[in-house]
């Protein structure tokens, strides 16, 4: 049995018989208007999967991309075909269900015999029948989503410490100051080499986070409409009419 959850990965499985013979590959998934329940699947057949049949998923089972159905390969290649148009329609279920699981006998029967019943002129009382609107999803392909990696620029700044030497003068009492002696060989003119720091930039990559693609599930609400045909009843009352006229 293939639940609702498990209905995202039954599109594009290989399916197979019960045989183990590959029949092609799965494609929409439908579901069924009363119960929302996945019902059945449309598996691409024939040569590079260009013909279509609707198989019923009640009896199937997902192996991981194997989809494994009670059927046999011919009976699913032989299956009615039936005109894609995003619904399957009562009738369409109806020739679908003779098709794999053929109506007993006495079911017929007392089906036939139903119907007889409510027919016009079959006694006196009619069922009024009128359509109504069912409303029921199937799961698609909508879109593809990857991750791409692209390079963009911006400008950063950084602050850095720097360091610089500066000249000072330092003054102490020359020698023979006190004495009053003059001194001796003049000194020439010194001179020191001052230093500073500048700031360099370089760049260098380091891994900040990892990013991967996820699915998750979020629910809506949307209005559907189409037009539906009721049945009226009037009452014919030759009572009164003229027997002139009968």
């Amino acid at each position: 049995m293939i639940t609702r959850d498990a209905v995202r990965h039954v599109y594009g499985t290989d399916v197979y018989s019960a045989d183990g013979d590959k029949i092609g590959s799965a494609g929409q998934v439908y579901l069924d208007n009363d119960t929302g329940e996945p019902a059945w699947v449309a598996v691409r057949t024939g040569l590079f999967g260009k013909k279509e049949s609707f198989v019923p998923l009640q009896d199937a089972t997902l192996d991981g991309d194997r989809l494994e159905i009670p059927f046999a390969k011919d009976k699913v290649k032989n299956a009615p075909r039936i005109d894609q148009d995003g619904e399957l329609s009562p009738a369409d279920e109806d020739e679908l269900y003779r098709y794999y699981q053929p109506q007993p006998a006495d079911d017929a029967a007392r089906t036939t015999s139903g119907d007889a019943a409510d027919r016009p002129g079959g006694g006196d009382a009619m069922t009024r029948s009128e359509e109504r609107l069912v409303a029921g999803t199937r799961t698609e392909p909508v879109a593809k989503a990857r991750l791409r990696r692209y390079t963009v620029t911006e400008d950063q700044q950084v602050t850095v410490p720097v360091r610089r030497e500066e000249v000072r003068l330092e003054r102490d009492r020359a020698p023979g100051a006190d004495d009053g002696s003059a001194p001796g060989d003049r000194d020439s003119d010194p001179a020191m080499t001052l230093w500073a720091e500048r700031p360099v930039v370089t760049t260098e990559a380091v891994p900040v986070e990892k990013v991967r693609l996820g699915k998750q599930t979020v629910t809506g609400e949307k209005t559907v409409s189409g037009e539906v045909r009721k049945e009226r009843v009037e009452l014919e009352d030759d009572t009164h009419q003229d027997p002139a006229d009968r």
